[in-house]
């Protein structure tokens, strides 16, 4: 029931944008039936594929549960217009949630205006709790979650209690596909990861990826990094 593999149409533009982007490059792909990472410098496309995925497996563009419609402004791509998806079963997994931070502010300002039983606002939240609350909420049912750099609204801690929320996700049945420019994130066990680049994209193990070498390389002496700010 897992999404098996994501591709261009026959019909997909060749150049231009976002089809000359890395990202785009990078298919077809395949996805682990766990978790499916996408890391790389920015501009390489990771969110606007991840967009993509999430646009073509039936989620909002601007983010949220799977039954969230609403817009503020149309700025997705076309690419999820052009992307073929396939899934390991005949019935595929539900979308869950599409998690993304650039736009989070606006799912919660939608969810506070849904009709029926009021529900605990995440404006009344921090900026991470709020991350958290819908992993807690959500996380541990079989579905498709989609996530787009969770990173920036969470702590280190606040980073492995998501890494567990998807542990234990992926053990009840879910499937996770993330974007990420974090070592920690890019640090789950048995994760499916594809660095993206001028050529496009490349599994690596996550000992392999440029962004893990240089934090180390960082972390071990700072000043050979910072030493032009004397």
């Amino acid at each position: 029931m897992t999404l098996r593999t994501a591709a261009l149409a026959d019909d997909a533009p060749k150049d231009g944008y976002p089809f000359d982007l890395p990202a785009a490059r990078s298919l077809p792909i395949e996805f682990s039936s766990g978790v499916t990472l996408f890391v790389g410098e920015n501009g390489t496309g990771k969110s606007t594929l991840i967009e993509a995925i999430a646009v073509a497996a039936g989620f909002n563009p601007e983010g949220g549960s799977g039954h969230i419609r609403f817009e503020t402004q149309a700025t997705h791509s076309e690419l999820a217009r052009h992307l073929d998806l396939t899934w390991r079963a005949a019935k595929r997994l539900r979308p869950g949630w599409f998690l993304r931070a650039e736009s989070f502010y606006n799912v919660a300002t939608d969810r506070d205006a849904l009709p029926g039983p009021p529900m605990p606002s995440y404006h009344a939240m921090s900026h991470g709790e709020s991350f958290l609350q819908v992993t807690r909420d959500w996380f541990d049912q079989p579905m498709l979650f989609v996530l787009d750099e969770p990173e920036a609204a969470l702590s280190f801690t606040g980073q492995l209690a998501l890494i567990t929320a998807i542990h234990e996700g992926v053990a009840a049945g879910a499937q996770f596909v993330m974007a990420t420019h974090s070592p920690l994130l890019m640090s789950i066990p048995g994760a499916r990861i594809y660095e993206l680049d001028d050529l496009g994209g490349h599994l690596r193990s996550v000992d392999d990826l440029d962004v893990v070498l240089l934090w180390r390389s960082f972390l071990e002496s700072p000043e050979r990094f910072l030493r032009h700010l004397a």
